[in-house]
């Protein structure tokens, strides 16, 4: 398939960097990846280690059934789990593994269904307004576009896209569903164009891509799973375990930056020269806040422009 000659793992050779220590050292090493898509960052891993058992989850089970291809000559160091990222403590209790060396998550939309134009995610191709990552689930972006009111609209618009205009692009996408004149991802990118004023357009790239990212946050419930995946991570992690998560917007960011500040703050009140019984931190950084793709990745692969990188790891049980 085309989209396996594109897919190219952002900050792949960062990732195995910080997560190789704890593979190394682990004589049946245990590796999550929660965000498996086409199997990029999988298929190097397995093929470096090779007493590793990776555990991969997705939602979309097309990217399933491509990544068990990518990676069929190891298919036996292989579980495939067809599920949500937050479910990681049931995944690990069927499969009867206690804790993991490390975990890596890859947010957002994968390169197979932005490239897989009948999917809806891209707005610069016309396609029925799906959006759905996991194709047997029941909302699509056509049931929000369609149900919601002008309110419940802009709401989502300004809190997953923090578009400025969601008022007015609400208003324009109600008149024109009552018109009959929404039915797929170009119209929806040129109602967002019109409602958006000139000026504001010449910045920031596609004037729908705000639109876009709100409607795939709210068809697919992103943040929310986020929310809770992360202390799950936390909670399945191994002492001396990492954690790896990419993301490519600043909603994701700031939730995992806000989880691992709370999981590295120490709860011994400030002041006292030493810290009291069980109140030292259980996980620490390894960067210093975030970190972006290098230049050169940038330049030969696009997707990795937005993503920042963050790391943890637990030092105590």
């Amino acid at each position: 398939m085309s989209t396996e000659l594109k897919h190219v793992p952002v900050a792949l050779e960062r990732c195995i960097e910080l997560l190789a220590p704890v593979i190394t050292k682990s004589s049946h090493p245990v590796i999550i990846d929660c965000t498996l898509g086409l199997g990029g960052h999988a298929k190097v891993l397995l093929e470096r280690f090779s007493n590793l058992h990776l555990i991969g989850i997705d939602r979309d089970q097309s990217a399933l059934d491509l990544a068990a291809k990518t990676l069929s000559p190891m298919i036996d160091r292989v579980s495939l789990v067809h599920a949500t990222y937050d479910q990681i403590e049931q995944i690990l209790a069927d499969l009867k593994i206690d804790k993991v060396d490390g975990i890596l998550f890859d947010l957002g939309v994968s390169s197979m269904q932005l490239d897989e134009a009948s999917r809806g995610f891209a707005y610069s191709q016309s396609a029925a307004l799906d959006m759905r990552m996991d194709q047997s689930s029941e909302l699509t972006a056509a049931i929000v576009l369609n149900t919601y009111s002008h309110g419940q609209l802009a709401k989502l618009l300004q809190r997953f896209g923090e578009e400025k205009f969601a008022s007015k692009i609400a208003e324009n996408i109600i008149k024109a569903r009552d018109a009959g004149s929404l039915n797929t991802t170009t119209d929806l990118a040129e109602i967002v164009k019109a409602s958006i004023p000139a000026p504001a357009r010449r910045t920031g790239g596609n004037p729908a891509k705000r639109t876009f990212q709100a409607l795939r946050i709210e068809v697919n419930q992103e943040l929310l799973i986020l929310e809770r995946a992360l202390p799950a991570a936390l909670a399945s992690i191994k002492v001396g375990g990492r954690i790896v998560v990419m993301s490519y917007q600043s909603l994701e960011d700031r939730i995992v930056k806000s989880c691992f500040a709370e999981a590295t703050k120490s709860n011994t009140p400030l002041g006292l020269p030493m810290e009291l019984p069980n109140s030292a931190a259980k996980f620490k950084l390894l960067l210093n806040g975030s970190e972006a793709a290098d230049l050169s990745e940038q330049e030969i692969n696009p997707r990795s422009q937005s993503m920042r990188l963050r790391a943890i790891e637990r030092v105590a049980a």
